[in-house]
């Protein structure tokens, strides 16, 4: 019960500065250790991930297509881990580092294009559907997404019947598919607090960790129907559909 009040007065807390956190070092670097391990705690597999570094990627790999968003080690489905202590020592080791949950282990993500995200939110709770953890990425933005963590499908005893496809194992092509994104084996995306590079602000949690997951199929039909609005709206706008890149 302690954990969880100090991560919900966390969450409350005002904040100052443009990046959305405490501009006081001792107390942004606690605040970032208690959501990670509020994440731990939940049952979230973390590992370390690049963060942006001036106008590029700490990776250094010179024209990352996704500074600060992808794991460090290659070996990153490996590594991932509850354990707090070796989250400890990460955040030792790579102070400035962000955070990625490996998805498809104890957890799944839907990630959705921010506004049908909002509207499926907004659809949901009105019809009284436990929604569970939902984080914000890019929310500054006009391409922001909305993460609706929810249980896992893991590993069925059929393998025909549930398997990752590209555009799940890849976030980083996030750019080039607005729609529904189902985050399965093999994929990842960013915990908060991480940093999304320029001006826009952290990684944040709209609805926290300690919710429990729902089933994926109570939030796809509200989810897909947002998405398919939103598809709608913007087809239009061909910088939101870059076909035929």
């Amino acid at each position: 019960m302690e954990r969880k009040s100090r991560f919900s007065q966390w969450l409350r807390r005002p904040r100052s500065g443009s990046d959305g956190v405490d501009t006081d070092t001792g107390s942004a670097a606690g605040g970032r250790e208690d959501l990670l391990l509020a994440a731990a705690d939940a049952g979230f597999p973390l590992a370390p991930a690049a963060h942006p570094s001036g106008y590029g990627c700490s990776c250094e790999r010179i024209g990352c297509p996704t500074p600060g968003r992808h794991p460090i080690s290659f070996g990153w489905q490996t590594v991932a881990t509850t354990d707090r202590e070796k989250v400890r020592q990460w955040l030792l080791k790579h102070p400035q580092a962000n955070f990625v949950t490996a998805t498809g282990i104890a957890h799944d993500v839907l990630d959705v294009p921010l506004d049908a995200g909002r509207a499926a939110l907004e659809r949901l709770e009105g019809e009284g559907v436990e929604v569970g953890p939902v984080a914000l990425s890019g929310a500054g933005y006009g391409q922001g997404r909305m993460l609706f963590f929810t249980a896992t499908r893991g590993t069925p005893d059929d393998e025909d019947e549930w398997w990752p496809c590209e555009l799940d194992c890849h976030p980083e092509t996030m750019d080039e598919h607005p729609g529904l994104r189902w985050h399965c084996r093999g994929s990842y995306v960013l915990l908060p607090p991480s940093r999304l590079g320029g001006d826009q602000p952290p990684v944040s949690w709209l609805r926290g960790p300690e919710r429990p997951l729902p089933d994926p199929l109570t939030l796809l039909e509200a989810l897909t129907d947002s998405c398919a609005a939103y598809a709608g709206e913007n087809e239009h706008e061909s910088a939101a559909w870059p076909i035929g890149r």
